[in-house]
């Protein structure tokens, strides 16, 4: 009996040693591969958008420091100057008249953008599922179409003399118009500008908020018809609310395709007449390739880059705190609930 009883605790040492040797990895081991591989994962397009955006925007941000013309690209002349390409450009009247002109370009678009798309998308969910449907590959083929086919079409319907248009309105009785040169002011060509602008940004919009809407929970709203609340009462109270972060990640979105466009405003009339409709892309492509001053251009483009981060960070700011409020609400819901 005592023999056994002293052989047992050996034995049971041994499988223990086994069982540590073959078993899982530790914890730490467990989480350490966990932490890693998300950044493994986002190894490859990280690399690629260093080769794709990266090297473009370093050889950018060198030319802007270069005094670079016809005659030392055909040399094959670097020369350095310095600040001197931002300092002339900062110092030009010019610029400071386009980047204004950009930036109220940017916002009345953005705002007539969002305020359409919304209700495009409100009265998506509000259509039969046949009228919905239509609605919405009319929506689809207007955003995949081309920008450079899109803005040859509206060349096309704004022709002076045999656009659709100008023969419609002089139809309708205004025979003034009949003949119109619709891209001879400066008004004028931005209506055109912004019409094509909004008609292919709408779609992207409206489509989101339209799967916004479908989030939203019918028990909702039957519930705020109980309490008597209207059509606008159950939009402030239920819809609004599901539909702000999805209103300002498509605000942000808008703002920065709207202030970078260059086909919409360069296609029409090339910046004309007499360069009023230049936004700040096209005027860096005007001095850059146009008059062939290519380290102005760019010194323009990098600010162009800067103003755009400027005006957005006060939103990206909010854009960020909506969502470490809606993370913070989420959580109290699921604590509430274990409760």
């Amino acid at each position: 009996m005592s023999v056994r009883t002293q052989e047992a605790p050996s034995r049971a040492k041994v499988p223990v040693k086994a069982t540590g040797a073959s078993g899982p990895p530790p914890r730490q081991a467990r989480v350490a591969r966990k932490g890693t591989l998300p950044y493994l994962l986002l190894l490859p397009a990280l690399a690629l958008t260093a080769v794709f955006l990266g090297y473009p925007l370093v050889t950018n941000g060198m030319l802007s420091f270069q005094n670079l013309n016809m005659t030392q690209l055909i040399q094959h002349l670097t020369e350095w100057n310095g600040a001197t390409n931002y300092t002339d450009t900062l110092g030009s009247e010019t610029f400071w008249r386009v980047t204004l002109r950009s930036v109220i370009f940017t916002a009345v678009n953005v705002v007539v953008i969002i305020v359409v798309g919304t209700l495009v998308g409100l009265l998506l969910a509000r259509l039969g599922p046949r009228m919905r449907l239509l609605l919405s590959v009319g929506l689809v083929l207007a955003w995949a179409m081309p920008v450079i086919a899109a803005t040859t079409v509206y060349q096309w319907l704004f022709a002076q003399r045999f656009g659709v248009v100008n023969w419609v309105l002089a139809k309708l009785g205004f025979d003034s118009m009949a003949d119109y040169n619709w891209t001879g002011s400066q008004l004028s060509t931005f209506f055109v500008i912004s019409l094509l602008i909004v008609w292919t940004s709408v779609p992207f919009v409206a489509i989101n908020l339209y799967a916004a809407t479908t989030t939203i929970a019918k028990e909702l709203y039957e519930a705020a018809a109980l309490d008597g609340a209207g059509a606008w009462q159950s939009f402030t109270s239920v819809t609004f609310p599901f539909l702000r972060p999805f209103l300002m990640v498509a605000t942000f979105l808008e703002v920065i395709w709207i202030f970078k466009a260059f086909p919409h405003v360069f296609a029409i009339n090339e910046g004309g007449p007499d360069r009023l409709t230049e936004t700040l892309p096209v005027y860096a492509f005007v001095e850059g390739v146009g008059n062939q001053h290519y380290g102005t251009g760019a010194a323009i483009s990098v600010l162009t880059i800067l103003i755009l981060l400027a005006l957005m960070s006060y939103y990206l700011r909010l854009v960020l705190r909506q969502e470490d409020a809606d993370d913070a609400e989420g959580s109290q819901e699921s604590k509430g609930a274990k409760v």
